[in-house]
């Protein structure tokens, strides 16, 4: 086998150290036999590498499974949980949640902000002097009055860029869940 898949499956191990030595053996066993067939079906050591992924979210994968499987309460499972939680850490605590409220806030903003952007502008091109528009739209100061189908470009714009952030925001948090579920499966493909 070749030294950069030596490597990988020495790095492999050092993630998996919470687990028990006889699970880790074999799930190092399973790796290096899929890394061996691989290469006996012509693809490089980069190519395997690159299939398998990062070796840190390929042990996670290999934590969150046996955290799920296995039933009570021990110090081996509760060290893995710690482990599975580390490996995932502080980005799972902070990227989940900040784009899951993210996303759908800017979305409806986006949505929201042509409309009241359009009932401003007729507001002030109809003057009907509907109670709370003055404070709707973009401040330039007391002494810079904007004309109104400009503010309402505006407006627009800034709405469909938040619309767009949400939407960019709802994808790379389904992205980022992918990867951290999938990385195991990618030995079965």
């Amino acid at each position: 086998m070749e030294k950069e898949l030596n490597a990988y499956l020495g790095k492999l191990e050092k993630y998996l150290k919470p687990v028990a030595v006889s699970e880790r053996i074999d799930i190092i066993n399973e790796i290096k036999s899929e890394m061996q067939e691989l290469q006996g079906n012509g693809m490089s050591a980069e190519e395997i590498i690159e299939r398998l992924g990062d070796p840190k979210k390929l042990a996670k994968a290999y934590l969150g499974d046996i955290l799920v499987k296995k039933r009570g309460f021990s110090l081996n499972r509760f060290l893995i949980a710690c482990a599975f939680f580390s490996v995932v850490g502080f980005s799972g605590m902070i990227v989940i949640p900040t784009l899951a409220v993210i996303a759908p806030v800017f979305v409806v903003c986006g949505a929201i902000c042509p409309v009241i952007g359009a009932v401003k502008f007729l507001d002030r091109i109809l003057g009907l002097g509907l109670p709370y528009m003055e404070n709707v739209g973009i401040f330039m100061g007391a002494s810079v009055p904007i004309n109104p189908a400009a503010e309402f470009l505006l407006i627009l714009f800034v709405g469909v860029l938040l619309f767009a952030a949400g939407v960019g925001a709802w994808k790379l948090l389904l992205f980022y869940c992918r990867k951290v579920s999938g990385t195991a499966k990618k030995l079965s493909a």
